[in-house]
């Protein structure tokens, strides 16, 4: 399993160790991360929270990017197609993949307070992938499943008279 984005850890690793993942896939793809792809995947590792393409755009322009929204499609289409960052489609945001090599079955738990993000994998995930193909004879190129619900300190940090409010606390 990979990092649980709940829990307290190394952040600056995370992001470390995506870049690398990245440059590495890419070395072996023969395909090109330029300087705004690059920077757009440091921007969405950067946060455990799932990024919008528009929220990337100021972000850019502030570092002297081209920020015109085909600029930034452009990125994620690439990043999305490497398997680099995973679309979640309930929210039209992006996070980074914790597994860039080859396709996966995949579940994001998604937290409705903070808006924190974290992937799941596991074998159940796998099997039930099987079943579906098995069942029904086709083959599954991309599973996403995305779960909602209040993580572990939003739910700490919520009192009877808070609950259905947005989570304000630091995390």
């Amino acid at each position: 399993m990979s990092q649980n984005v709940y829990e307290p850890h190394n952040h600056s690793a995370c992001v470390r160790h995506a870049i690398q993942e990245a440059q590495a896939l890419c070395e072996e793809k023969g395909a090109r991360l330029t300087r705004v792809r690059l920077r757009v995947l440091e921007l969405i590792w950067q946060s455990h929270k799932p990024v919008g393409a528009y929220e990337l755009l100021p972000l850019l322009a502030q570092e002297g990017f081209n920020s015109a929204p085909p600029t930034v499609y452009r990125a994620l289409d690439f990043l999305l197609e490497l398997g680099l960052i995973h679309r979640l489609s309930t929210i039209n945001a992006y996070v980074g993949c914790n597994r860039p090599h080859g396709s996966h079955p995949v579940c994001f738990f998604i937290c409705n307070c903070c808006g924190r993000a974290q992937e799941l994998e596991n074998d159940k995930l796998r099997a039930m992938t099987r079943q579906v193909e098995a069942l029904l004879g086709v083959t599954v190129e991309q599973q996403m499943t995305e779960l909602s619900g209040v993580c572990p300190a939003c739910r700490e940090h919520t009192t009877p008279e808070t609950s259905g409010e947005h989570c304000c606390h630091d995390h």
